[in-house]
């Protein structure tokens, strides 16, 4: 069990029951059966192609499955308010908006397009760039900030919404060390919080930040603890011939080499499994 007790009525929860999605033909997820309920961070990892973001896309209700069955319930068993952040290279530089406009975008939700937003909107809009440290950037064009900025301000912009369940997209990928550590320290904060945190990645470090790992190749390979799924024999699996052993590093550690293909530009294409992750 992670995160909350299944006892706990008032924590939100998230429930797929063999899973599966399809685009035409191809079959992107088969049979994926998980629970995680609030007060849990959970990494998805695999290689691309492995059904992350089809996941996460599937859980924000962005993807419908065409298998199975999602079954989600928020905080005191109203509806499960969810916020997703997509991977930040697709958004794009020309947004014709500020990062406040961007941040008051997250409070929509629950006042809709026309609602008015109130004081306690502007409360919540305030602590989000506190937390993500925008506060400077809010009069800033959102097309005029850095890779790193643009990446703060949508997360800024999620917790915002104030929602139940975050899900992120490769948060930290190809950015500078200050928003890699401002956003990690926020799914920390959200799950102690009792939240539920769900965001997809390459790196092994991140995933080992998290309480709970799910290895994916188009189904779930392994799904526990970091310790017990980051193993060689589950990543071998995962990423088959991208996994190199035997020693390779002076440690005897593990590499996992993955190409991400998503663009992002940062130029690491490996990194060990243990101990004292490193990237050459």
């Amino acid at each position: 069990m992670f995160g909350s007790d299944k006892r706990n009525l008032g924590a939100p929860s998230l429930e797929l029951r063999d899973v599966g999605v399809r685009f035409g033909s191809v079959s992107a997820l088969e049979s994926v059966t998980l629970e995680i309920y609030g007060g849990t961070s959970v990494a998805l990892m695999g290689s691309n192609g492995s059904g992350k973001t089809t996941l996460l896309r599937a859980i924000a209700g962005l993807g419908l499955p065409t298998s199975g069955a999602l079954t989600t319930k928020g905080h005191r068993g109203g509806a499960l308010s969810i916020a997703y952040v997509g991977q930040h290279q697709h958004q794009h530089g020309w947004i014709p908006l500020t990062v406040s406009e961007v941040l008051t975008m997250g409070r929509y939700r629950s006042r809709r397009l026309l609602g008015r937003i109130t004081s306690g909107d502007r409360e919540l809009i305030r602590q989000a760039a506190e937390r993500l440290d925008v506060v400077d950037l809010l009069s800033t064009p959102f097309g005029d900030l850095s890779g790193g900025q643009r990446q703060r301000a949508l997360v800024a912009g999620a917790l915002a919404n104030d929602a139940d369940c975050l899900l992120l997209d490769e948060p930290i990928t190809g950015l500078d060390p200050g928003s890699q550590r401002a956003i990690l320290e926020v799914v920390d904060q959200e799950r102690d919080r009792g939240r539920i945190v769900v965001l997809s990645t390459h790196h092994l470090s991140e995933a080992r930040r998290c309480d709970r790992v799910v290895l994916l190749a188009g189904n779930v390979i392994a799904d526990g603890s970091p310790d017990e799924v980051l193993t060689e024999p589950n990543l071998a699996a995962a990423f088959g011939l991208r996994l190199l052993g035997g020693g390779t590093e002076s440690d005897g550690s593990v590499i996992v080499i993955d190409e991400h293909g998503h663009g992002h530009g940062d130029g690491h294409g490996h990194e060990p499994l243990r101990p004292g992750i490193r990237q050459p």
